[in-house]
C-alpha cells in the first residue's frame, strides 16, 4: 500500500511572511508567565477531582520486604517491553511495580468514549509478529490495545511478582549492600539489585489551576478517569444516555477531546467545548485490516513498515521511496519527496529546510481550509483554525469532530484571550462575564509530559551515590550514557525520551531501550557484578557526541504555540545559563534512529561493557 501526495495550495498563493507573523501573534497571546505551574499535579485528596482507580478496586495487602534482581517501575508499554526483554535475556527474578490495577499504562487509564490509537496500529503496537497478532483496523480501538498489552504480559509471565495499585515513593542506593531500596505507599521495602524507571511520558494527569474549582457542586472528572456510572454506556458501547438531560463542559480540544467530543455532542442536552488552542484535525480514513494484505506479509514485515514510518514521519523518505503509512504524520515528508523526485533533490541542508518550511505552511493552509469546508458557522470555524507550524501540537484525525459543531446543542467557546478558563462557580463557569450553568465538567487537559521529572514521576526522592539527587543532577540538562544510565546512579536505568533515540515511534523507542538495558543487566549478572555505572569520562564523551551531531530544534519549539510539546512555552537554563525550550522529545540523535540503534548494537557486540565501571 502506498499513496499519492495530497493536493495543496501553490506556494505563490500564500503570503508566508504574513502567516509567520500571524503564528507569532497567536503564540504570544497564549503564553503565560506561570508555565507548567498553571496546572495542578494529580495528587489524591488535594483537589476537587478523584484520581483513584475507577476500573478496579484497590485490595489491601501485607507490606513486602524482599530481594529481587530487578525492579521495573511502570506497567505501561515501557515496563511491558522492559519485562519482555528481561525474559528474553534470561533475567527471571524481577518485579514490575505499577500504580494502576493492571498492565496497560495510559491505555489502562484512558477509557473515554471514542478512544483509539492516532498512529498506524501496525507500527505502534510492538511485537506483532512475536505475538502473531493483527490489529482489527488501521487505528485500533483503546480497549483492543489494552487487551493486547495484557496478552503480552500473560504470554511472557509478567504478572509473576507484579505489584499493582502500588506507587513508589523513594529510591535510595544502599552502598553497604549494593542495592536500591524501593519504598512504596504500601509500606514495601524492596531491595533491588537493579532498577528500571519505566514510567513513560503520558503517566500523570494534569488539570488547570482554576479559581473556584473547589466550589463547583456538579460532577467533575478527567478524561483519564472517565466515569461511565455517571454518563452511561461503557468503553465498548459508549451510549452516554445518562447525559440526555445534562449540560456538559469539556476543557480542551487536544487528542482526547477530539475523540470524546462527538459522543458528548450526540448525547448531552447541551455541550460547551472550551478551547485555548485549536488542533489540526485531518480526515481519519480508519480502514479495517485487509485479509488480502495480511496474506502478502513476509517475516520481518513490521520492522520494514516501522522503518518506512520513521522515515516518512521523522527522518525523511529516501529518493523514490513510497509512503506506506499515508496519514497526517507522514504527509509533509511524503509531499516533499514527491516534489523532489519531480524537480530534483536539494543540494544543501539550507535549501532542504527552506522547502520543508514552505511545505509546512501549505499543509497548514489545507487543514484550515478543511475547517471552512465542514463547519457551517463561520465564527466557530475561525476559532477552530490552527495557527502554528505543523508539529507544534500533536496532529489528529477525525471524521466526526468538526461536524459535531454543526449540532444546535454544541457551542464552542474561545478561552485564548483569558489564557484559559476564567473562573468556576458553584453552578458552572464564567466566560466573558457570562455564567454558564452545567451539570458535568470534564477536563481533557492532558498529562505531565514535559514538566519537571519529580512532578512527572511523582517519586519523592531518588538518591544515588553519596545521597546525590537525580532530580538535582538533571535539573538543567540530561547527562547520560546511551540515554539509559547516569554516572553516580549505579544499577539504575531509564526508559523514555532523554538523550538520543527518539527518531522513532514511542513504542519502538521503548523497545530499543528495553533491549539494551536487559542486555546490560544480564551481562552484569553473568559476571557477578554488584554494581555497574557509566564512568564520568564515558558519559562526558557520549554527551559530547550527542551534542555534536544534534539538530538544534530550539528556534522551532520557541516559536510554537504553548503546549506539552514545548513545556507550555516555559524555557529553562542549560548548564551554560542559556535559556532553551524543554521539549517532548528530549535530545534527538541527529544522525537518525537507525544510526542510534547501530551505535547501541555495535557497543553490545564488543561485549566489553566499554565505559562502565564494574564492581564485583
Amino acid at each position: 500500500m502506498s499513496c499519492e501526495p495530497t493536493h495543496l495550495p501553490d506556494p505563490d498563493q500564500l503570503d508566508i511572511p504574513a502567516l509567520r507573523e500571524k503564528y507569532r501573534e497567536e503564540r504570544d497571546r497564549r503564553l503565560r508567565p506561570d508555565g507548567q505551574e498553571q496546572y495542578a499535579p494529580a495528587v489524591e485528596g488535594e483537589q476537587a477531582l478523584d484520581y483513584s482507580d475507577p476500573h478496579m478496586p484497590r485490595q489491601d495487602r501485607e507490606a513486602l520486604t524482599d530481594d529481587v534482581d530487578v525492579a521495573i517501575l511502570g506497567g505501561g508499554w515501557a515496563g511491558i517491553l522492559a519485562g519482555y526483554h528481561m525474559r528474553r535475556a534470561g533475567v527471571e527474578n524481577f518485579r514490575i511495580i505499577e500504580q494502576a490495577g493492571d498492565f496497560g499504562g495510559v491505555w489502562y487509564w484512558n477509557r473515554y468514549p471514542g478512544l483509539s490509537c492516532d498512529n498506524d496500529s501496525y507500527c505502534y503496537l510492538p511485537l506483532l509478529e512475536e505475538m502473531n497478532f493483527f490489529p482489527s483496523k488501521k487505528f485500533a480501538d483503546g480497549f483492543e490495545i489494552r487487551e493486547y498489552c495484557q496478552s503480552i504480559a500473560t504470554k511472557f509471565d509478567l504478572y509473576q511478582g507484579a505489584l499493582f495499585h502500588t506507587c513508589v515513593n523513594d529510591l535510595t542506593w544502599d552502598e553497604s549492600i549494593r542495592r536500591w531500596h524501593v519504598r512504596t505507599d504500601r509500606g514495601d521495602d524492596i531491595r533491588a539489585r537493579f532498577v528500571v524507571i519505566a514510567l513513560g511520558p503520558i503517566n500523570r494527569p494534569k488539570v488547570p489551576r482554576v479559581a473556584g474549582l473547589e466550589e463547583f457542586e456538579g460532577k467533575i472528572f478527567h478524561t483519564a478517569r472517565w466515569d461511565y456510572e455517571y454518563t452511561g454506556g461503557n468503553q465498548r458501547e459508549p451510549v452516554l444516555d445518562k447525559l440526555r438531560d445534562k449540560s456538559v463542559a469539556i476543557v480542551g480540544t487536544g487528542a482526547s477531546a477530539i475523540q470524546a467530543v462527538p459522543y458528548l455532542g450526540k448525547y448531552a442536552k447541551q455541550l460547551y467545548v472550551l478551547q485555548r488552542t485549536a488542533s489540526t484535525v485531518d480526515e481519519r480514513h480508519n480502514t479495517p485490516t485487509d485479509p488480502a494484505w495480511l496474506a502478502t506479509l513476509q517475516p520481518g514485515w513490521q520492522r520494514e513498515r516501522q522503518m518506512n514510518f520513521h522515515r516518512a514521519a521523522i527522518d525523511g523518505l529516501m529518493p523514490g521511496e513510497p509512503d506506506h503509512i499515508c496519514d497526517i504524520w507522514t504527509e509533509l515528508n511524503r509531499n516533499l519527496a514527491a516534489e523532489f523526485d519531480r524537480v530534483g533533490w536539494p543540494q544543501s541542508p539550507e535549501d532542504f529546510l527552506a522547502k520543508r518550511e514552505q511545505m509546512d505552511y501549505r499543509i497548514m493552509e489545507r487543514l484550515r481550509a478543511r475547517v471552512d469546508a465542514v463547519v457551517k458557522d463561520k465564527k466557530t470555524a475561525e476559532i477552530l483554525k490552527p495557527w502554528y507550524r505543523h508539529m507544534c501540537k500533536r496532529p489528529a484525525s477525525s471524521d466526526e469532530f468538526y461536524p459535531t459543531f454543526n449540532r444546535p446543542n454544541v457551542k464552542l467557546l474561545d478561552v485564548s484571550s483569558t489564557r484559559g478558563i476564567e473562573r468556576i462557580t458553584r453552578r458552572g463557569f464564567i466566560h466573558e462575564s457570562t455564567e454558564y450553568e452545567i451539570d458535568l465538567l470534564i477536563f481533557a487537559s492532558g498529562f505531565e509530559v514535559t514538566s519537571d521529572l519529580q512532578r512527572r514521576w511523582a517519586i519523592d526522592k531518588i538518591s544515588g551515590r553519596e545521597g546525590r539527587s537525580l532530580y538535582d543532577n538533571w535539573a538543567r540538562e540530561f547527562r547520560t550514557l546511551h540515554g539509559v544510565m547516569a554516572h553516580g546512579f549505579p544499577n539504575q536505568f531509564y526508559i523514555g525520551f532523554f538523550q538520543g533515540g527518539f527518531n522513532a515511534s514511542t513504542t519502538e523507542t521503548f523497545n530499543n531501550q528495553g533491549r539494551h538495558i536487559a542486555w546490560i543487566v544480564s551481562e552484569a549478572l553473568k559476571r557477578g557484578a554488584t554494581s555497574v555505572e557509566p564512568s564520568q569520562e564515558a558519559q562526558d564523551a557520549y554527551v559530547k557526541h550527542v551534542r555534536e551531531v544534534a539538530i538544534d530544534t530550539s528556534d522551532f519549539f520557541r516559536e510554537c504555540t504553548p503546549g506539552y510539546f514545548n513545556n507550555d512555552g516555559q524555557e529553562i537554563p542549560d548548564e551554560s545559563g542559556e535559556l532553551r525550550p524543554r521539549t517532548y522529545t528530549g535530545e534527538l540523535y541527529g544522525l537518525g534512529y537507525y544510526a542510534f540503534e547501530k551505535l547501541l548494537e555495535d557497543w553490545r557486540s564488543n561485549e566489553d561493557l566499554a565505559g562502565l565501571e564494574i564492581e564485583s
